[in-house]
């Protein structure tokens, strides 16, 4: 039997280096909101658009409603909790004081947003009152520290998953920009100090914490109090943050079904620069197509998710393999055996890294050399200390010298070419528009570039042409074709609206 590699290959999951699977294994996300429930939210009043007085209490739950629906719609896969702070009753893992963490039946704490969920937490205004309550959780004269509670309760939830393959996120809802304002003396120092410390100890397992100020008519929000030093605001960072937090906040409340695309990690890259010099990047994936969710199996009584699970039989005795499985290749009539990690370092053409090769002028670079969407790469000095320094001196060259870097991308299936573009920093009186960085884009092989060719000959007369009149006809058409102000975000992929993989009516 001749060797048909198309089998031996044919795995791309028994390979953990895979690309598409690094870059689906890390787009899941998990958030935990945490609402400041003190009674100040519920008494302070902003004007809507509806003319109606809401309070930040309200603005907060329905910015968190919108994201909701908007999750349940495109991200399917993320996870979500809702934790309320400053009040009266209690309800967590941890048994702690003033923290609420909003829930219903038949869900983890942490979990993907349910209709239930969703339609109970629509209805919070009519129950939060009397069910869960509002009031100052951190008084003179008292050790209780609601905030920290908080804090501690959103780190417990985000133990779940690994920090390399999803986001963990605590996404911070108040008005009081100093919480231990009305505290004196040392015991305000070492409130303020544990909570610091507390927030800190949850980013150095990977959660980062995100502040959505709500800011009162006559005073805006002072950041600088407080909550700077809590998600590690400074310089520039600290004198931009509120215009974005605004910005920020408007497209929570009011874009639903608007897809964030988050700048998510893909892959971790050690780039080398020269003999001896290396580097690490991380690899970005700005745009990616949306595609069908995956089916899933729901039990017929439970309505549950069903849990798959295969087993291999042996088609001898008919018992269940507890081995793991080999497979084989019949070769001069013997069966060559091969385990997974065989298969796996077989089919491995490169070790995953990417190589300078050279430079050269950008205008060697044309539009069809780019074939499929472009990674963005940017430095990280996490493990190799001085990475950054050494991009940003790469980076600065090429930009004054207008040269773009050709280099070797290889992973453990396939190895190509590929150009790094830098791209410089792009900032208006809002904030950052473009990132610095590079974008590295896969360049063809020989055989993926076609010429041109004519499809209709000169000669021929019978092949139908457009006349003059029809010409000008189609170009003021295309013409008038104009999206302003497009953006990606605003549609959702109809595909995925319609339930079926075709056309939309």
């Amino acid at each position: 039997m001749e060797l048909d590699p198309d089998d031996v290959f044919r795995d791309d999951e028994d390979d953990p280096d895979n690309e598409a699977l690094r870059e689906r294994a890390s787009s899941k996300e998990l958030v935990v909101y945490l609402v400041d429930a003190s009674p100040k939210m519920f008494s302070t009043k902003c004007p809507s658009e509806d003319q109606k007085d809401e309070s930040h209490f309200q603005i907060a739950t329905s910015c968190i409603l919108e994201s909701l629906k908007t999750q349940i719609i495109n991200r399917s896969y993320d996870e979500v909790a809702v934790c309320f702070f400053n009040t009266r009753e209690k309800k967590n893992l941890q048994d702690l004081n003033n923290v609420f963490v909003f829930n219903v039946a038949d869900r983890e704490f942490l979990d993907r947003p349910t209709a239930k969920f969703i339609k109970e937490f629509s209805r919070l205004e009519e129950f939060f009152m009397k069910d869960i309550g509002s009031q100052y959780g951190i008084v003179s004269g008292s050790r209780e520290n609601s905030l920290y509670n908080a804090l501690w309760v959103a780190q417990a939830l985000l133990r779940k998953g690994s920090a390399k393959t999803a986001d963990k996120r605590i996404l911070i809802f108040t008005d009081e920009d100093d919480p231990f304002g009305n505290i004196k003396g040392g015991a305000k120092a070492d409130m303020t100090r544990t909570t610091l410390q507390r927030a800190k100890d949850a980013q150095d397992l990977g959660i980062s914490i995100e502040l959505l100020p709500l800011s009162q008519l006559d005073r805006e929000f002072n950041i600088s109090l407080f909550y700077a030093d809590l998600i590690g605001l400074q310089g520039e960072n600290l004198a931009q943050f509120m215009p974005a937090a605004g910005e920020r906040m408007e497209d929570m409340k009011y874009q639903l079904r608007k897809r964030m695309f988050k700048k998510r990690i893909v892959r971790k890259l050690t780039f080398s620069v020269a003999n001896g010099v290396s580097i690490e990047v991380h690899t970005y994936a700005f745009i990616r197509p949306t595609v069908l969710g995956s089916i899933t199996w729901l039990d017929s009584v439970t309505n549950q998710p069903i849990k798959i699970e295969r087993s291999f039989i042996c088609a001898d005795t008919g018992a269940l393999m507890q081995e793991p499985p080999k497979r084989f290749q019949t070769y001069k009539n013997q069966d060559v055996k091969f385990s997974v990690e065989e298969l796996s370092e077989i089919k491995r053409v490169s070790t995953g890294q990417l190589r300078l090769l050279g430079f050269k002028p950008l205008s060697c670079l044309k539009d069809y050399h780019n074939l499929r969407p472009s990674t963005f790469i940017f430095p990280s000095d996490e493990e190799v200390i001085g990475s950054t320094r050494i991009f940003i001196a790469l980076h600065r060259s090429m930009i004054r010298l207008k040269r773009f870097a050709v280099a070797f991308y290889g992973t453990s299936s396939h190895s190509q070419l590929v150009a790094l573009v830098a791209q410089e920093e792009i900032i208006d009186s809002g904030g950052q528009v473009e990132p610095p960085g590079m974008h590295l884009i896969y360049l063809p092989y020989s055989d993926d570039i076609r010429h041109a060719e004519e499809l209709h000959s000169t000669t021929n007369a019978s092949v139908p042409r457009a006349n003059e009149d029809q010409i000008k006809k189609a170009a003021a058409l295309i013409k008038r074709i104009d999206l302003k102000d497009f953006s990606v975000y605003q549609f959702a992929n109809p595909e995925t609206l319609c339930g079926f993989a075709g056309p939309c009516s």
